[in-house]
């Protein structure tokens, strides 16, 4: 790779050895080199700018959950629009013990296995634009809260409502050096074609492209096996926001030797709470879902479906709106 340092053998092989170099090996200083200086990362709870922000997350991360590990589970990932630039779509099991003070309060001893999905911009080992999703409802209901109740303890933790941190909006987003818009792949444009068909309510999509033995891994650290379980939630997320915009940012197709097919989509809805699903009685309030899918085919159609999104800081929106605090 043009401009990386030749202990790295591709992209995938550097975003799992630095990933584990800044959290396992305890190499935060060395967010000083891997992330630019002023590298904007939108997380679902908000945009942080500059790796400064980066290293005391994972450093107050780490103090909560001082045996966090964090497993690669893959890499789906595309050339940029400018040489040397890359765009990795890094899919991470993700587990950890209480046994610190933090963002969930005193220490409870309860540990927790989640999934997390990074959309990271890299040139030159400097990785310097991220979407960055983690399953915080996964962690909170594994920890004893629910995500609502999680979300309204944010709030307050944070100074209020006139002073806490607002979850991302893409009115308030800043533009990266990253530009690109993913490949020209058939399975990211087949798992697109299948996002958009489910966004459009037409929920035999599932059934004509899902394995009959799919296993679907969602947010909240759930899953299930078959479609069943696939279509209840997507059509009750769909349901929560059925008048939402969905947009479609980013999308990756690979088919590599030694693995699936396999495609990943960074996708967003954004509107009012107008309907009944997860998110209770509707609220009129304006949301954002940040949302990143991973999916991977064989003999008989889609066989693995991965996505996250970010419950609490959804709940986080709805409670603002509703000033029920």
């Amino acid at each position: 790779m043009k401009g990386f340092s030749d202990k790295f053998s591709d992209l995938p092989d550097y975003i799992l050895k630095i990933t584990k170099e800044i959290w396992e090996d305890r190499g935060l200083a060395t967010l000083h080199h891997y992330y630019g200086r002023d590298i904007p990362m939108r997380f679902p709870s908000g945009l942080v700018t500059g790796n400064a922000g980066v290293i005391d997350g994972t450093l107050a991360t780490l103090a909560e959950f001082p045996d966090r590990q964090l497993l690669g589970e893959d890499v789906i990932w595309s050339e940029g629009p400018e040489e040397g630039r890359y765009l990795s779509s890094h899919r991470l099991v993700t587990s950890g013990t209480h046994t610190g003070h933090g963002a969930f309060g005193a220490p409870t001893g309860r540990s927790f296995t989640i999934r997390a999905i990074a959309d990271c911009a890299a040139k030159g080992d400097v990785i310097d634009d991220e979407w960055l999703i983690r399953d915080v409802g996964g962690i909170a209901r594994q920890l004893g809260w629910e995500p609502a109740d999680y979300a309204r303890h944010q709030i307050q933790a944070e100074g209020g409502p006139d002073a806490c941190q607002r979850p991302f909006h893409p009115g308030h987003d800043v533009q990266g050096p990253y530009t690109g818009r993913g490949n020209d792949n058939e399975w990211g444009a087949r798992l697109s074609d299948i996002l958009t068909r489910m966004m459009d309510k037409d929920f035999t999509v599932i059934r004509q492209e899902y394995d009959r033995a799919v296993r679907t891994e969602h947010w909240g650290a759930r899953g299930g096996w078959s479609h069943d379980f696939a279509e209840t939630d997507w059509m009750r997320l769909r349901s929560s926001f059925p008048t939402a915009t969905f947009e479609i940012h980013h999308q990756i197709g690979r088919s590599d030797p030694g693995t699936p097919n396999r495609a990943a989509v960074r996708w967003s809805l954004t509107g009012k709470h107008s309907g009944h699903g997860f998110f209770g009685a509707p609220t009129g309030a304006e949301v954002h879902v940040m949302g990143i899918t991973h999916a991977e085919w064989g003999e008989w159609g889609l066989r693995r479906e991965f996505t996250l999104i970010d419950e609490v800081a959804i709940w986080k929106q709805i409670l603002l709106h509703q000033g029920q605090v």
